[in-house]
């Protein structure tokens, strides 16, 4: 059971040593109120200390090392640092993600909304949403529903981001061979949405217009189309509207892709296959998007981290639901909008 009275020291110092003009200020954030109990001491060696204790996960995540690169590092058992990792991440995940990962309110989402509008001028979006592989040594017994349309063993990150680079939901562990719409469409996320509970404030008229548009997300050509959640138009031939409503999306659409991007370089336990099982791997994801909005919250971004994505793949694309009228209608309002009232400068440039 992880000690969930660990206090939880973000050194950055512990995997970041050579980068310039980074405040090396060590952060502390208690997961509880009360010092955690230091251990008993016995005659035949010493208890690990909570600092130790955090500071074994955080290199291990931070740096993409081994179990038995931390066995000679810390003069621990490599067993000992598989079961304070597993700790850690369960306890980190358990501690901080209702503090780090906000409820789903309508205030969270008009908020969310406004900030895609400054800086995506994308009016009315919830969030962009994707997914993507994360490798996997092959689990023992799973045959072959870990292996993906790339040729390798994962399981899958399904992930809602705001314009501000932080997860607002995620979804871990699906099956590597399983398409981003399928998964989509199987999350909690999901079956909230159907159900009306997901608390997206009513449609309404978009700023300065009398336009009315509903709420939605926005997400890539593996997504199913419908009155929440918009799509490209797919095609080659595309008229001037269609193809300005698609540049328009893509650009609210980067910031999921960016924050993959930071999330990857940051941790870089991403970087290689995880050398786990299912479970731990699910654990690890958790508590390292949960650091992710810990650390970008309190530390900002470094910019070239969310240039690249590096060890996460697409998700299989496949043939999905084109939506029904009533789907098919709000991506015309929003294509309508955005070559009209909604226009900007550079827009027929692109």
């Amino acid at each position: 059971m992880a000690d969930k009275n660990i206090i939880l020291f973000l050194g950055y110092q512990l995997f970041i040593k050579n980068k310039k003009n980074i405040n090396r200020k060590m952060w502390v954030h208690p997961l509880n109120s009360t010092r955690p109990s230091e251990g008993i001491d016995t005659n035949m060696r010493k208890s690990i200390t909570p600092a130790e204790k955090l500071a074994v996960p955080l290199r291990y995540l931070g740096t993409g090392c081994t179990f038995i690169d931390l066995h000679y590092t810390f003069k621990l058992g490599a067993s000992t640092v598989g079961n304070i990792v597993r700790e850690v991440c369960i306890a980190v995940w358990e501690e901080l993600a209702h503090i780090e990962k906000p409820s789903l309110t309508e205030q969270l989402w008009k908020n969310t909304a406004e900030m895609f509008e400054q800086s995506a001028n994308f009016p009315h979006c919830l969030g962009a949403v994707d997914g993507k592989h994360i490798r996997i040594i092959k689990p023992t017994g799973t045959g072959s529903q870990h292996f993906n349309y790339k040729h390798y063993f994962s399981i899958v990150l399904l992930a809602v981001v705001d314009a501000n680079y932080k997860f607002l939901y995620i979804d871990v562990g699906s099956f590597g061979k399983d398409s981003d719409s399928t998964i989509f469409k199987k999350s909690t996320l999901w079956n909230i949405l159907t159900r009306n509970e997901l608390n997206i404030p009513k449609a309404c008229p978009i700023t300065i217009t009398n336009i009315v548009a509903n709420y939605v997300f926005v997400g890539d050509e593996a997504f199913g189309l419908s009155e929440h959640v918009l799509r490209p138009y797919g095609g080659r031939n595309l008229t001037n509207k269609k193809r300005i409503f698609n540049y328009r999306l893509s650009r609210a659409r980067r910031y999921v892709e960016c924050a993959f991007g930071i999330l990857s370089n940051k941790w870089r336990i991403f970087h290689r296959p995880l050398n786990v099982n299912t479970e731990l791997a699910v654990n690890i994801t958790n508590a390292c998007c949960v650091l992710h909005n810990f650390v970008r919250e309190r530390n900002g971004i470094d910019f070239k981290d969310s240039l690249t994505v590096e060890g996460f793949e697409e998700i299989n694309p496949v043939i999905v639901d084109r939506g029904g009228r009533t789907a098919i209608d709000m991506r015309n309002i929003y294509a309508d909008y955005f070559y009209s009232e909604g226009a900007v400068s550079w827009q027929h440039d692109k």
